[in-house]
């Protein structure tokens, strides 16, 4: 699939998602999805696993409330996408790998916590201005504006 239609993909599902559940909340969607995630002492940010037949999110208790909402978006994208891989977030390097799980995962949680009306809201703002705001890292606003 190509990169257009990938994000294609990705956008169709998080507007679904946003309207079926009635939120972009990574955490409340994953309760609807039967994902199970625990906050605690991770060596990683963050990581998806699949165990037993189960999805599992393990995010470190060292983020802050944000960077926890980025991580367990990206953790969420795959477990919709990577049902059965086991995929770990190490931050300054997960947003900027090159592999198309990653990359599908990062553009997921683009998509799912920036959405039209906030872009809208912060137009006349540069990037930096925007993360500063809303403590998003720059690598994912430029992902969303792509």
């Amino acid at each position: 699939m190509s990169a257009t239609g990938e994000t294609e993909r990705i956008k169709r599902l998080v507007a679904y998602y946003k309207k079926f559940y009635g939120t972009n909340n990574p955490f409340e969607i994953a309760d609807h999805l039967g994902v199970l995630y625990q906050i605690g002492n991770c060596k990683h940010e963050g990581c998806y696993m699949f165990l037993k037949n189960h999805r599992y999110i393990f995010l470190s208790n060292r983020l802050s409330g944000m960077e926890l909402k980025v991580v367990m978006a990206h953790e969420l994208a795959h477990a919709i996408f990577d049902r059965k891989e086991n995929c770990y977030f190490i931050r300054n390097k997960t947003l900027l790998l090159n592999s198309k799980t990653e990359r599908r995962a990062n553009r997921f949680a683009a998509f799912l916590l920036i959405d039209d009306e906030m872009l809208e809201y912060y137009k006349n703002c540069t990037k930096e201005q925007f993360c500063n705001c809303i403590g998003f890292p720059e690598e994912l606003i430029e992902l969303r504006l792509k």
